[in-house]
């Protein structure tokens, strides 16, 4: 394989496993709880936000690179980066209610808080701050990667809340706080992979 391959390689498991969004930048966390009641719907959510943040990677990268940084405007990013995700989410919704209309009504409102996931907008703000990637291919697989990591999150998630309905939990765990000690656990699970 060759360099660019490898690197890639290390952008994609990095986003997936060692990196994930929501077990080691706790970013998410909102959806991530609120979703993930039923696999089908973790899923739908998910693939909402795969491509939200995949797009929404790939053009504020372009427009930072090509527009903003030039003409010295990086102080704007945060607002155009909003305007971008939102108007993305917007695609998103209208798409949804026509042809899916049982996912539309399942996520509900927690479809247009995609808009404020701090996951979407903390991805992008990384590609163009801390990471600084050179190409327009690291940066997309790297929110590609960053929302692989989200949806396998939120679908691990619905998996483990959907068997807690029928397993024999005392009654003062029951509820909330058993999703959180599940989160605990699984967020434990994925830390070691970066050791």
């Amino acid at each position: 394989m060759n360099n660019i391959a490898i690197s890639l390689l290390s952008i994609l498991l990095s986003g997936l496993l060692t990196q994930n969004f929501i077990f080691s930048r706790f970013m998410g966390i909102c959806p991530f709880l609120g979703v993930s009641k039923k696999i089908s719907t973790a899923f739908g959510m998910g693939l909402a936000v795969t491509f939200v943040m995949t797009l929404s990677g790939t053009v504020t990268y372009l427009v930072y690179t090509y527009i903003l940084a030039p003409f010295n405007l990086g102080y704007m990013k945060t607002i155009v980066f909003i305007f971008i995700i939102a108007s993305l989410v917007q695609f998103v919704e209208m798409a949804l209610q026509k042809y899916m209309p049982a996912l539309y009504s399942a996520l509900g409102i927690y479809l247009p808080l995609i808009t404020t996931n701090c996951a979407v907008l903390g991805a992008v703000l990384l590609v163009v701050d801390t990471y600084a990637y050179q190409t327009l291919a690291e940066a997309v697989t790297f929110n590609f990667s960053a929302a692989l990591g989200f949806t396998l999150a939120i679908v691990l998630m619905a998996g483990v809340r959907e068997r807690l309905e029928t397993a024999p939990i005392p009654e003062f765990l029951k509820g909330f706080p058993i999703v959180l000690i599940s989160a605990a656990l699984i967020s434990m699970a994925f830390g070691g992979l970066s050791f």
